[in-house]
């Protein structure tokens, strides 16, 4: 049955591109919320971060994947890209979702996530952003089994309007649903070496966490059956660094 107690106009990208599952299973539950449109990367932007394109023009092209009765378009840029023009061209947009990411964002990740920055552009804009994403392995997730979460999730978000920056994280089989903070957890980062058919060296980077997660995280409320919610800012201060910073060197007094 429809939901239609919140009627908006949503705008859903992703990083894994136009071709990604999650984003078909993302835009076909977000349609229950309000109108909806999909504008997304033409080729998978994983981990750019909140690059932008700047030495070159944007384009956008109808997509070649039906998703029903939305109108869905394809970028030649990143997930920040396709949120800037997408809500150029849709003036009045409410809310920015982004994924399903079919890999989690969860702690250290979220710096390089393009999953996330999408979100974030939206925000920088004036906009909600929302980012959704879920673990993958071997295979893709099962975004069936995680559809009823990712509606309740967008219900309970989608009625608080303060919330502008939100992270979401669904585990393969959820249990429940918990508010969480963002796990700080140092990494160690790797460099993986390899080598291509024709004998060339090639590297992978790849991390592996050094502390276990600490409970009210969202890396232990994934790694425990829960979907986690974390609501960002866009603020970086350090609030406690800067009260010591100026109560050891206060600022000179100017005249």
């Amino acid at each position: 049955m429809e939901t239609t107690k919140w009627r908006m106009r949503i705008l859903v990208t992703n990083d894994d591109g136009i071709y990604s599952p999650g984003i078909a299973c993302l835009a076909k539950i977000a349609a229950r919320f309000g109108e909806v449109k999909v504008v997304a990367p033409d080729v998978e932007q994983s981990s750019m971060g909140h690059a932008i394109t700047a030495s070159r023009p944007l384009f956008y092209k109808k997509s070649p994947i039906n998703f029903g009765n939305i109108e869905a378009y394809r970028v030649n840029g990143t997930p920040a890209d396709c949120v800037a023009l997408g809500s150029h061209l849709w003036a009045q947009t409410d809310v920015v979702l982004s994924g399903i990411n079919m890999g989690s964002n969860l702690g250290n990740s979220m710096w390089h996530s393009g999953t996330l920055a999408g979100a974030k552009q939206a925000v920088l804009m004036g906009m909600r952003g929302i980012a959704l994403s879920t673990p993958a392995g071997k295979s893709e997730p099962d975004f069936n089994a995680i559809e009823p979460f990712v509606e309740k999730t967008l219900s309970v978000l989608l009625e608080h309007p303060d919330l502008s920056l939100i992270n979401v994280n669904f585990p393969p089989k959820p249990e429940g649903i918990k508010w969480t903070r963002q796990a700080v957890q140092q990494y160690d980062g790797k460099i993986v070496p390899g080598t291509d058919p024709l004998g060339r060296k090639h590297y992978w980077f790849t991390v592996t966490t050094l502390e276990p997660a600490q409970e009210g995280t969202d890396r232990w409320a994934v790694e425990n059956g829960y979907v986690s919610i974390t609501p960002l800012r866009l603020d970086l201060t350090n609030e406690n660094e800067l009260m010591k910073a100026l109560q050891k060197t206060p600022e000179p007094a100017v005249g």
